[in-house]
């Protein structure tokens, strides 16, 4: 059993970028979505897509690369970890990279960016990350 599956997601989202694929696919779950959901909002990857399969549903995400080649995600690292949870209040969430990055928050209103939960003014869990 897995016991951070945020955590697998984002190594299959790392790992996919280093070998440039243009795809791939994750497993199905409303928290994983919500992290995706965030990603095009913000405008680190091009789409993504539910795909009904059995026995298990998958995420297929669109990756985004530059016109020379570079990914738009260059970094992407797990915050919140199973053994350690790391919450922060709408006052200290700071801007990653002097707002160059962005971090994903699980939040009461769901997955939410940095800049969202700052203009909502709600706190919660800082789940991973990006620049």
């Amino acid at each position: 059993m897995m016991t951070d599956p945020i955590a697998d997601m984002l190594t299959r989202i790392r790992n996919a970028i280093k070998v440039e694929h243009e795809t791939l696919d994750v497993p199905f779950s409303k928290l994983k979505l919500g992290v995706v959901d965030v990603l095009k909002r913000e405008g680190y990857i091009w789409n993504y897509e539910i795909v009904e399969s059995s026995p298990f549903n998958y995420i297929r995400i669109q990756l985004k690369y530059s016109a020379s080649g570079e990914p738009a995600i260059q970094c992407i690292r797990k915050i919140s970890k199973p053994g350690r949870r790391v919450y922060s209040s709408p006052k200290d969430l700071k801007p990653v990279l002097n707002g160059l990055g962005i971090s994903v928050l699980s939040a009461n209103v769901g997955v939410v960016s940095d800049r969202e939960a700052r203009a909502q003014n709600v706190g919660g869990e800082v789940l991973c990350e990006i620049w």
